[in-house]
């Protein structure tokens, strides 16, 4: 990763907002630093140039983050929480920082779109290369505010166990703290019930997938389309069918098996929204990148939110059938992400940035072509 380069690109952005034309998430800290990572600084500043030029200006704050569970999810505090994670990221060590605000933040793992976390984890990738580099760290904080200040849950989806992080009790849908300590095992778990006290019967990742509803009316944003989820009679019990991890190392196979099945189903689905499906594939992608510097009792709960993000995404945006896969372009991993840097939309490079993880870990050629068909898409 060339990393002049990219801490360069972090200090041009950090003068801008996370959001620009109302609410639009500023994509401009993911796509450069998936540019960098892949070997392609030469196009990020040039990049930078055209993208800059639609971003708003950093927000102010309006008073100190005092009482953080009212704050959450609050836009207008924008500018508080920036303030407060870039105090924290000079006073704390990072991975102290982030240990502490994950399951925090967890629950609302639908802010922004997802881009929270996946900003998040672009921003943890990125220090893992350069731990000393205080743009990485600025970056991060910035991350963990835009998250901190979209906070959103997913309808319907259960509050993570508590885990063994410390002073990380994470807040209800309420925004109220949970009764009881920190220190619950992940080990077991019941079935959870369904409709008449039935209990649900849990899949693996490709059967959960398979078994979402849709939303009858596929219209407007995401936050409306969220909403109509409760008054869907299946999706309470869908989001319940995931089989939950009982151990750390379930939980990262989880994951990586839920980034490659979802890359999969954006060739089938990805023509109903080509770009918000996207985020079906780069947020449990964020996640499963971020598990390596948490608490490993935070690893199950990551793998229960990150599916949330991924079937809520899936039940509001994807048409209730597939197509075939399309005919796209094959090629080696650097080809398929040269041709998404070449394309210059973010959602192309961030799609082909997670599907090359996805690649990595399980081999099937398959998923290089999600970018593929984006890039024919978008």
């Amino acid at each position: 990763m060339g990393n002049a380069i990219l801490d360069e690109a972090y200090r041009r952005l950090h003068r801008t907002g996370p959001e620009f034309a109302g609410w639009l998430s500023n994509h401009g800290p993911m796509a450069v630093e998936a540019l960098a990572r892949h070997g392609h600084d030469a196009r990020v500043h040039r990049w930078l140039d055209d993208y800059l030029r639609r971003l708003d200006e950093l927000p102010r704050g309006i008073r100190p983050i005092d009482d953080w569970r009212a704050a959450l999810g609050d836009p207008k505090r924008a500018g508080d929480w920036l303030a407060h994670f870039d105090r924290e990221m000079r006073e704390r060590p990072w991975r102290e920082t982030l240990g502490t605000w994950w399951p925090r933040l967890l629950p609302g793992i639908a802010a922004g779109a997802t881009h929270g976390v996946i900003r998040v984890g672009h921003a943890v990738r990125a220090l893992r290369a350069d731990e000393a580099s205080p743009d990485r760290l600025t970056e991060l904080g910035q991350a963990l505010a835009y998250w901190a200040a979209r906070w959103q849950p997913v309808p319907g989806a259960a509050p993570p166990p508590a885990t063994t992080a410390k002073e990380g009790d994470a807040p209800t849908q309420e925004g109220e703290a949970p009764a009881g300590g920190g220190d619950a095992p992940t080990g077991t778990h019941e079935a959870p019930a369904g409709e008449g006290g039935a209990p649900i019967r849990q899949a693996g990742v490709a059967a959960a997938l398979a078994g979402l509803p849709r939303i009858a009316e596929r219209t407007g944003g995401i936050r409306e389309r969220l909403g109509r989820l409760p008054d869907v009679p299946e999706w309470e019990s869908s989001l319940a069918a995931l089989r939950p991890a009982r151990t750390p190392a379930e939980a990262e196979r989880g994951l990586a098996e839920l980034v490659h099945r979802a890359s999969l189903d954006y060739l089938r689905y990805g023509q109903s929204e080509p770009v918000m499906l996207v985020h079906a594939v780069t947020a449990p992608t964020a996640v499963l990148r971020t598990l390596p510097e948490l608490d490993p009792g935070l690893w199950a709960p990551s793998l229960t939110a990150a599916w949330s993000a991924t079937a809520a995404v899936t039940a509001v945006y994807a048409a209730p059938g597939g197509v075939a896969p399309p005919s796209v372009a094959s090629g080696t991993p650097a080809e398929v992400f040269a041709r998404a840097a070449r394309h210059g939309d973010a959602h192309v490079v961030k799609l082909a940035d997670a599907v090359l993880d996805a690649h990595a870990a399980t081999g099937d050629e398959r998923v290089l072509a999600a970018a593929g068909y984006a890039a024919q898409l978008i």
